[in-house]
């Protein structure tokens, strides 16, 4: 059982992560980083996302990948270099002058916990069928995951009403810092080569992306970035949402899923057949 992973094919984190509409959740989740003051600075102040956008991206859609997907040495193997670069990172949050140091328990769960928001968020806006009780799953599912890159498990929500808390509890410690505008409006507006811009629709895919996953974030969280949390605007990013999911699957496999699950799905298709049939597309 060891090449299924930690999680499995019948687990509802593959069904999620599996969905071709995960990278808006992966945008999500860096707005909502951005809002905890001292993991937005780490993130300021150590990362080249900025100067390397999109590799930054590719390196944490394969991290997530190997983690979700992959035999249980690979998601081993990827968590063992994250904690090692965590490590690495520490500093001074510049407007409160709190110091911080990446492998904290208490900044891992912010990240933690606004990755699994996010991808059950969006997951469960663009359609996938995703039950209250397969919700609470996954969040317990992704108990796991936060275990791997070093948060004890006593303090990572397992449930939904669980993570609703956590956020209710460190609202509090929230704040739109000069970092975090500055990224907010990096992720809604990032530099393109001009000829990027005019040859490629990559300005208007990244944009209209990134306003559907500001979109999406819960309303305490657009107030604090100082928009309205209006109604209006969470159905209708769900309506986008499903619409692009819906036009997504005439896409080819090769862009609609990641590569991490077609590996996988090869993987499983090398062991006996009482496992093949485990194998779905979500």
């Amino acid at each position: 059982m060891d090449d299924d992973g930690y999680f499995g094919p019948q687990s509802v984190t593959w069904r999620l992560h599996a969905d071709p509409m995960q990278w808006v959740g992966g945008v999500r989740a860096l707005f909502l980083l951005a809002l905890h003051p001292l993991a937005m600075a780490g993130v300021a102040q150590h990362s080249t996302f900025r100067e390397d956008a999109l590799g930054r991206l590719q390196r944490t859609g394969d991290y997530l990948g190997a983690v979700t997907f992959g035999t249980r040495a690979q998601a081993d193997r990827a968590a063992a270099r994250v904690r090692g670069v965590h490590r690495r990172v520490r500093g001074v949050e510049p407007e409160s002058g709190t110091p911080y140091w990446a492998p904290d328990p208490q900044l891992l769960l912010w990240v933690h916990c606004g990755e699994i928001d996010s991808f059950l968020t969006i997951g469960r806006r663009a359609g996938v069928r995703v039950s209250a009780a397969d919700a609470d799953r996954y969040v317990a599912e992704q108990v796991t995951a936060a275990e791997l890159v070093g948060i004890p498990r006593e303090l990572v929500p397992a449930s939904v009403a669980e993570l609703t808390d956590y956020f209710e509890r460190t609202r509090p410690e929230l704040r739109v810092t000069a970092a975090a505008r500055e990224t907010a409006k990096f992720l809604l507006l990032p530099p393109m080569p001009a000829l990027v811009q005019l040859a490629t629709p990559a300005r208007v895919v990244w944009t209209s992306a990134a306003g559907l996953a500001f979109a999406s974030l819960p309303r305490w969280a657009r107030r604090l970035y100082g928009l309205p949390g209006l109604p209006t605007t969470d159905l209708g990013a769900s309506v986008t949402l499903r619409s692009l999911r819906l036009a997504s699957s005439v896409l080819p496999t090769t862009l609609r899923e990641p590569p991490a699950y077609r590996a996988a799905k090869q993987r499983m298709a090398r062991t006996p057949v009482r496992r093949l049939a485990a194998v779905a597309a979500p």
